[in-house]
C-alpha cells in the first residue's frame, strides 16, 4: 500500500508517521513540500505520488487567528482539501481528513451524532465544515474523522500551560462551562490505521470516551503532578472555576463539545479509552523528558 500523509510535522501528523509505517510505504509531507496555501502545487504532489491512500492531517487550526484571516484558513481548511479530494477520485484513492467539534454550535448537553445538524459560530468551524462539504461532493471514497480537544506529548497544549502556570502561580482561574472530551493525536493515528485496513469509508466522530470541563481537567492533571512530587505553587482550593464569558476571545467556542463516537466504535468493533487514561499517559511521557 502506498500512503501519502500530509501534514507530518503537527501533532496528529508526528503520530500517524508511526501508526502507518506498518501498513505499507508512507511518503511523508510537511509545509515545505505541501504548501497548503498553493492548492495546484499540492494537487500536482498527489499526482506525482499516486497513492493508494491520502492522509491529510494538515490544516490552520489557530481559532482565534483564523478571525482575522478567514481567507487563509478557507484556503488551507477547504479549498486545498478539495483539491486534494480531486486528484484522490481521479486516482480512485480513499482520503482520510479531519475535522472538528467545531461545526456544531455547543448549544445542549447531548452528545451530537454525525447525523444531527451542524451550525457552526466560528471561522474555523465554518472553513472545516466547508471542507468536510467539499470532500464529500468530489465523490472520492473518504473517512473524515471530527475531534476535539487533541493534545500530544510533543509541542505545546493545555496540560502543558497548566502545569507551567500552576508552578509559577498561587491562583488560577479556568472555564469550567466547556464541556468536552480531551483526545491524544496518538489515538487518532492509532484508530486512522484500523480505519485505513478496514477501508472504512463515510463520516465518524472520533473522541476519547467520557466527559470532562476545562475546568476538571486542569484539576486532574495539576493533582497528579502534585502527587508525583513536581513543584506546583498553587493550592487545590485556589483553582476557580469561570465561565467562558469571562474569558472573551476573538472566535466564540462551543459550550457543548461533547461528541457521539457509537458510529465508528460499532463500525471498526473497537472500544475508545477514557480521557483521563491517555492524559496520564501523556503526563507521565513529559515528565520523563
Amino acid at each position: 500500500m502506498n500512503i501519502l500523509l500530509l501534514g507530518k510535522n503537527g501533532q496528529v501528523g508526528w503520530e500517524l508517521q508511526r501508526a502507518l509505517a506498518p501498513l505499507g510505504t508512507v511518503v511523508a509531507h510537511g509545509s515545505d513540500k505541501a504548501h497548503f496555501t498553493q492548492p495546484d502545487q499540492v494537487a500536482a504532489l498527489v499526482r506525482a505520488v499516486r497513492p493508494d491512500v491520502i492522509v491529510n492531517a494538515a490544516a490552520h487550526t489557530a481559532v482565534d487567528k483564523a478571525e482575522s484571516e478567514p481567507e487563509v484558513a478557507r484556503l488551507l481548511n477547504a479549498t486545498t482539501p478539495a483539491a486534494i479530494a480531486r486528484e484522490a477520485a481521479q486516482l480512485g484513492a480513499l482520503l482520510v481528513h479531519y475535522s472538528t467539534d467545531y461545526v456544531f454550535d455547543g448549544s445542549g448537553t447531548a452528545p451530537r451524532t454525525e447525523a444531527d445538524p451542524t451550525g457552526p459560530l466560528s471561522v474555523y468551524g465554518q472553513t472545516k465544515l466547508e471542507g468536510e462539504q467539499a470532500i464529500a461532493a468530489s465523490g472520492c471514497d473518504h473517512a473524515i474523522f471530527r475531534t476535539s480537544w487533541v493534545y500530544a506529548a510533543r509541542g505545546g497544549n493545555f496540560a502543558k500551560t497548566m502545569l507551567r502556570l500552576a508552578g509559577e502561580r498561587e491562583a488560577l482561574n479556568v472555564i469550567h462551562d466547556q464541556i468536552g472530551a480531551p483526545t491524544g493525536a496518538d489515538l487518532l493515528a492509532d484508530v486512522t490505521a484500523h480505519a485505513i485496513r478496514a477501508r472504512l469509508t463515510g463520516l465518524y466522530h472520533l473522541v476519547a470516551s467520557g466527559e470532562t470541563s476545562w475546568f476538571d481537567y486542569a484539576r486532574f492533571v495539576i493533582e497528579w503532578a502534585r502527587a508525583q512530587g513536581q513543584p506546583i505553587k498553587v493550592a487545590p482550593e485556589a483553582i476557580q472555576p469561570i465561565p467562558t464569558t469571562a474569558y472573551p476571545t476573538p472566535a466564540r467556542r462551543p459550550l457543548n463539545s461533547r461528541l457521539s463516537t457509537a458510529k465508528l466504535q460499532q463500525a471498526l468493533g473497537i472500544t475508545l479509552p477514557h480521557w483521563q487514561q491517555g492524559v496520564q499517559r501523556m503526563l507521565i511521557e513529559i515528565a520523563g523528558k
